[in-house]
């Protein structure tokens, strides 16, 4: 049984009836949100689209993401500008996914752009990334043909990195795989806050093994947690910020509890369907974690429809999760026709 293995590319397949998050920017509105002096979370006003961060320093500016058009790229510029008369001289890529990182290319040219090694090797084929990327569009595929050019982080780092803004110091950190092979997390620790892109959200959302399975995650989360262990806040890469360590909690009890549960079914011989039917799903019952429904509450929507929308999301991912699970514990026994399905979207 293969239970580490990084695929080149994300897993293609998608559960029957699958429905993936809406990351178009169609309505999107960014409105920040000051969590100390010249830290501002910069987020989505329609979750799951994309948030993004500005942090200050007496002599630059760093951006943290660069939204998945050129036309974001610009609002976020502008809100920036708005928010702070000092250069940007940086912009921190958290994943090589084209949502983040497609508005690279409308940023000056004098801006530094820095990721994970990791991540840059990832941004190697624009067509594909926006064929996978057109599968969370729902209608808005169009808007994609603005992005001509991939624009690749100048500067790269393995582990762990500092930027100096001028008195004020952030920390650029890789502690292996997750959501994809690359995840960075952007942490300013005199703000004990952090920018975790798609790598951690708010606890009770369902995440995504996008390129790779549950135990290199977890393995990651240990990392973080050893690492970070006075972190108090988290800005994801999409939905609401929320408390650090009890989302790492939760998302490695998720996904402990899922391996168990594949590796369990994979040794039972267990199709993907009776699979799917014998796994824990945390998002079973008709209402969110309280935490989280007051997370939401907090962007004004309707509540009913904001959590009806959650929940299948979420259990539209925990599928989703169980799907890339059993075909990676399952991977050897495949036929080659279904090991190249295990390659391509975030959809």
């Amino acid at each position: 049984m293969t239970t580490s293995r990084i695929p080149e590319r994300e897993i293609a397949e998608r559960p029957d009836g699958y429905a993936g998050p809406n990351l178009s920017p169609t309505g999107l509105r960014l409105v920040p949100r000051a969590l100390a002096d010249g830290v501002h979370a910069l987020m989505a006003t329609l979750p799951p689209k994309d948030n993004n961060g500005l942090i200050v320093g007496r002599d630059a500016a760093l951006v943290v993401d660069a939204g998945i058009t050129p036309d974001v790229s610009h609002q976020l510029q502008h809100l920036v500008a708005e928010l702070t008369d000092r250069p940007i001289r940086y912009l921190a890529n958290t994943t090589y996914h084209g949502d983040h990182t497609f508005g690279n290319l409308a940023f000056p040219a004098d801006t530094v752009i820095v990721s994970s090694r990791l991540n840059r090797e990832n941004m190697a084929d624009l067509s594909y990334e926006k064929q996978v990327r057109s599968g969370n569009m729902y209608g808005d595929e169009a808007l994609l043909d603005a992005v001509t050019t991939w624009r690749l982080p100048d500067v790269v780092f393995d582990t762990h990195a500092e930027i100096d803004l001028g008195r004020r110091i952030v920390h650029l950190w890789h502690f292996g795989p997750g959501n994809g092979p690359g995840d960075t997390v952007i942490h300013v620790p005199d703000a004990q806050v952090a920018w975790t892109g798609n790598l951690l959200c708010h606890a009770g959302i369902a995440h995504m093994l996008l390129q790779g399975g549950p135990r290199p995650y977890i393995a990651t989360l240990h990392a973080m947690k050893q690492n970070l262990p006075e972190l108090r806040t988290i800005v994801p890469g999409h939905g609401p910020m929320g408390e650090a360590h009890p989302a790492i909690d939760a998302l490695l009890a998720y996904l402990e509890r899922l391996d168990g549960d594949v590796t369990e079914a994979v040794a039972a011989g267990r199709t993907l369907e009776e699979t799917i039917a014998s796994c824990a799903n945390p998002w079973a019952a008709d209402r969110l974690e309280p935490s989280l429904e007051s997370a939401l509450a907090s962007y004004g929507l309707p509540m009913e429809k904001a959590t009806g929308a959650m929940l299948e999301l979420c259990r539209n991912l925990h599928r989703l999760n169980i799907l890339a699970t059993y075909r990676l514990y399952t991977s050897k026994s495949m036929p080659a026709s279904s090991a190249r399905e295990e390659t391509p979207s975030l959809g």
